[in-house]
């Protein structure tokens, strides 16, 4: 596992930026925390790393909205769940998310105890906002994350 401090908003962007840029089709990001500790600030910036079209929001009421990728960008659309809603693992089942996984990257908010089942190859981000409004990011690896997130890659 890795920590990351996030002392700003922009590093928070900057960090899923960077976490957006390794993304594939059939990656799976599960985002966790509290409220406000920052998973739909992270979404925005794995967006950006993405090259997709379309603002990125959370998806609360509408539960996931797809990202298509922008022209000149690396191809891989996005789709962002928010999990908190469901109710249950059932719908999370009929967002029929398996067969998006082909084509397309993952973000799951509110992922962690349900999202796990989309894919053995996830990583899971757990945000934790300070007293002082920095943030910390623990990144858990599972799958072929671990690899890809290794110092050596």
């Amino acid at each position: 596992m890795t920590t990351v401090e996030l002392p700003t908003e922009a590093d928070t962007v900057d960090l899923g930026r960077r976490i957006g840029a390794l993304l594939v089709p059939g990656d799976v990001v599960l985002l966790a925390g509290p409220l406000g500790a920052g998973k739909t600030v992270l979404a925005k910036g794995i967006a950006q790393g993405l090259g997709v079209l379309g603002r990125v929001s959370s998806p609360t009421f509408i539960i996931a909205r797809e990202h298509r990728p922008a022209p000149g960008g690396r191809g891989i659309p996005l789709v962002h769940v928010d999990a908190y809603r469901l109710g249950g693992l059932d719908e999370l089942d009929d967002l029929d998310l398996d067969t998006t996984l082909v084509e397309a990257a993952v973000v799951v908010e509110w992922g962690e105890g349900a999202g796990e089942r989309l894919s053995a190859d996830h990583l899971l981000i757990r945000l934790h906002r300070r007293d002082d409004d920095s943030r910390l990011a623990s990144l858990e690896p599972h799958g072929t994350w671990t690899e890809r997130l290794s110092p050596a890659h």
